[in-house]
């Protein structure tokens, strides 16, 4: 689990969040027929706890009676990429078929030849900036950076990242990471140097820069890596945190104490992963199948149930197909539409900005 959490953690996306019509579609006769006569599926780096991906491969496997044989739950996009390249010529069971990997994995495992395209039924409903013109990789779920609060100790929970200037919120304040290694801890500087209106990635580093020199200026800011047992201690009760994390550790605490998360009004950064097949897949046809079950809205709400948000969440949110009772377990569905991914150019640039820049700005040396 552990190598699967730091692949999101430095993942980047192009993508822009946008909301097409909803696709009702439904895999071929034709392509059931074939995956059921392969009869297998395998998979790799799919930890049953992660974006619920037990139930997800559950249910795939009851609905089309395929087996699906798990390689290495913990693997990291890394590894799974090298699970290909090892296994071109080998069509037994250590030859993955469909890959999950960070963003910057998917066009560069293109260039290197090892993804078969394909385009799943619901295409059209997965925003195109979200996906390889070609079909060769497509963003599966995403996340955004948030405020995860304990509403024990604040009773004022910040709205939007000026908020967390206030004086009322003295030592309250951290990130879940050091800026000067952690992606999740730059992209949370990213996100509030967007929320103060820069555009420009370089701009935008140094703004957040700027913004965080504040927040430790007014005595807000907490120098330690804010962390589920810190909430909830109170000796970082903010913490800047991907809302999959924040709600994670919400139901981990049941209540003691009671957590809140919070999608910022503006500054919304986020981040994606990817799906693809495999150019060697000993099972094209399962694998096909398998796209088409994780892109339906079985599958996408399937992920949701594990707080990963799908990449068809606006499209599905827009036509009412998410149950009110996962919505109600999420922050609203509305927080999510001004969702913003930096290209992988624009986060080179902040991260740039932001690691090297940290300590002459912000001056906070977080351990």
């Amino acid at each position: 689990m552990l190598n699967k959490t730091q692949r999101l953690l430095s993942m980047t996306t192009a993508l822009v969040i946008a909301s097409a019509s909803l696709a009702a579609a439904e895999p071929s006769a034709e392509l059931i027929a074939a995956a059921k006569k392969e009869g297998t599926l395998t998979t790799i780096a799919l930890p049953h706890n992660w974006c619920g991906y037990g139930d997800v491969i559950a249910a795939f496997k009851t609905k089309y009676g395929i087996e699906v044989n798990e390689l290495n739950p913990d693997a990291g996009s890394g590894d799974e990429i090298e699970a290909i390249k090892a296994n071109k010529g080998n069509k037994g069971p250590q030859a993955p078929d469909v890959i999950d990997v960070g963003l910057s994995f998917g066009p560069s495992a293109k260039a290197e030849g090892l993804l078969m395209p394909y385009k799943v039924s619901t295409w059209d409903s997965i925003p195109d900036s979200a996906k390889d013109a070609e079909g060769y990789w497509y963003g599966d779920y995403y996340g955004v950076l948030s405020f995860v609060v304990n509403t024990d100790i604040v009773k004022d929970v910040p709205k939007d990242w000026a908020d967390l200037k206030k004086s009322e919120l003295a030592n309250s304040v951290a990130l879940a990471g050091d800026p000067r290694a952690s992606n999740q801890a730059v992209q949370a500087v990213y996100a509030a140097g967007l929320a103060a209106g820069q555009k420009d990635a370089t701009k935008v580093g140094e703004a957040g820069l700027s913004f965080f020199a504040d927040v430790n200026k007014a005595g807000n800011f907490v120098p330690v890596i804010g962390k589920s047992a810190s909430l909830a201690q109170g000796s970082t009760p903010i913490v800047i945190a991907w809302d999959y994390n924040g709600l994670s550790w919400r139901d981990s605490l049941k209540g003691n104490p009671p957590v809140e998360v919070v999608v910022p009004a503006s500054g919304v950064v986020a981040g994606v992963y990817v799906q693809a097949i495999s150019a060697f897949a000993p099972h094209p046809n399962a694998a096909k199948l398998w796209m088409e079950h994780l892109y339906s809205d079985e599958g996408q709400l399937g992920w949701l149930k594990g707080y990963c948000h799908p990449i068809r969440f606006n499209d599905l949110a827009k036509n009412n197909k998410i149950p009110k009772a996962l919505l109600d377990a999420l922050p609203p569905a509305a927080a999510y539409e001004k969702a913003v991914f930096p290209t992988l150019d624009e986060q080179a640039a902040g991260k740039t900005a932001i690691t090297t820049k940290w300590d002459s700005v912000v001056g906070a040396n977080v351990k």
